[in-house]
């Protein structure tokens, strides 16, 4: 379920130099393989565009990059460019616009020269083109820095995942099972809203959809299952409680599967019952579909899970999570949920347990136990707002390194310092309505996260420093 995120690489030029100087332009062309190249380090499916002087010219490469599915298109001058010759092409874009301001050399100083001047001038055209597309309200996106010397490729990469990630969340095919944990109140959203607002379809079921799918299973497919995760975890689980729970996880992996669902919600106390196919919570399940892509959320939060689902399948290394307890003493927070983490983010093999479970009548089941891998983050939270509205809340957190206490070894999880003091940090993340429920996406991906929210036309608030 992993997306490959697909960038319009569009070069920009200008005729008059083609017709004074047509030997010049072959010269750009290391310049181009250069930022293709670094582009498809960064993870990004580039495709290259002709280079474009004429109106006729970018409706064409346009034209083409939509038909091909691009999530972005990605404007680069290799030297000066009229605006006006881009600019009605640019206005119908149907896919989301990054200029990337760079040049070829690093440096242009006082010993510059001046036969360079030609190969390093594009500024000015970004300029034209971005001040006639602010004249014209047409949104875009900026990174600017050299190719090789700045971050720029990487700052340009993170911000076509986010277009990707945008694309992914809208109309994303949504699993509620067990309905929504009666009480809750801060993610609770009217379906036909996310519908309206996100394009989200959502079908709602209880466990017992399952049934079917889970006696299907083989015997067979069971044992490559429960042999694929003794490689895969530590093993410190009874066989008959991991059995269980690999038979209905794979029943769930079936009707995801089927269902061509991109996130899913359970509710843990629709799962009542130790008789039939459908006798424990497959929170094993769970985290392994985090694992392949899928977005997730509990308690019936498929608003969450919708978030998870965008971040996860563009971003990767992204898990649900809970906000649980303060550190009041040492300014950080721990993060966990009952049975549920995407093993991707962890530091090391996750420990395959058991989970005593007495909220209901079903069977215990086995989870994944575990603690993420130290290092920056983002932890972010999908709030409803007033009148309908939708706001999005960015912080970037360090995950630090797990202490090795012996007492949580069979639990899920998280200590994350916020980017400000403790204290100030709840108060700001509660006045700007955060939910329980949130997203955690290992590594630096503020500017990136933020960008996705634009793409949405959504409003957020980045809890910085």
């Amino acid at each position: 379920m992993l997306k490959k995120t697909k960038a319009g690489l569009l070069p920009l030029y200008l005729k008059l130099y083609d017709d004074a100087m047509p030997e010049i332009r072959a010269q750009f062309e290391p310049f181009l393989q250069t930022v293709v190249d670094g582009l498809s380090q960064a993870g990004i499916e580039v495709m290259r565009g002709e280079v474009c002087r004429l109106r006729s010219e970018f409706q064409n490469e346009i034209r083409r990059f939509e038909e091909n599915s691009a999530d972005i298109l990605i404007a680069l001058h290799l030297a000066y460019s009229l605006s006006l010759e881009a600019i009605d092409a640019f206005a119908a874009a149907s896919i989301p616009i990054l200029l990337l301001d760079a040049t070829m050399d690093a440096a242009f100083g006082q010993d510059a020269d001046p036969a360079r001047l030609m190969f390093n001038h594009g500024v000015h055209g970004v300029q034209d083109l971005a001040s006639v597309m602010k004249q014209r309200k047409i949104p875009f996106h900026i990174t600017a820095g050299h190719v090789t010397e700045s971050n720029v490729l990487q700052r340009a990469a993170g911000i076509s995942r986010a277009a990707c990630a945008a694309r992914r969340l809208s109309g994303m095919k949504l699993l509620r099972i067990g309905g929504a944990f009666a009480g809750m109140g801060d993610f609770s959203v009217d379906d036909a809203l996310l519908q309206d607002r996100f394009g989200a379809s959502i079908d709602s079921v209880g466990p017992e959809i399952l049934a079917d799918d889970i006696q299907a299973i083989s015997n067979d497919e069971i044992e490559e299952e429960m042999q694929h995760d003794l490689a895969e975890y530590q093993a410190g689980v009874d066989p008959d409680v991991h059995r269980r729970s690999v038979k209905v996880g794979l029943g769930l992996r079936r009707y995801l599967d089927r269902g061509g669902y991109g996130a899913f919600s359970m509710n843990f106390l629709s799962f009542d019952s130790a008789a039939g196919p459908v006798d424990t919570v497959p929170f094993l399940e769970i985290s392994k579909a985090m694992s392949r892509g899928f977005g997730y959320a509990g308690e019936g939060d498929v608003l969450t899970a919708m978030l998870v689902g965008a971040l996860n399948q563009t971003f990767g290394k992204t898990t649900f999570t809970e906000i649980f307890c303060p550190d009041w003493k040492h300014g950080t927070l721990f993060l966990s949920h009952m049975g549920e983490i995407n093993p991707a983010l962890s530091a090391k093999r996750p420990v395959l347990c058991e989970k005593d479970f007495p909220w209901t009548n079903a069977c215990n089941p086995a989870f994944l136990a575990c603690a993420p891998a130290p290092g920056g983050a983002v932890l972010v939270n999908l709030a409803p707002g007033p009148d309908h509205t939708f706001h999005l809340i960015i912080a970037p957190v360090e995950i630090l390194e797990d202490a090795g206490n012996p007492a949580w070894q069979e639990s899920i999880r998280c200590w994350i310092r916020p980017p400000k003091p403790l204290e100030r940090f709840l108060e700001e993340y509660s006045l700007q309505g955060g939910t329980h429920h949130s997203a955690l996406t290992a590594g630096d991906w503020v500017e990136a996260i933020d960008a996705f929210a634009s793409f949405l036309g959504m409003e957020r608030t980045i809890l910085s420093a």
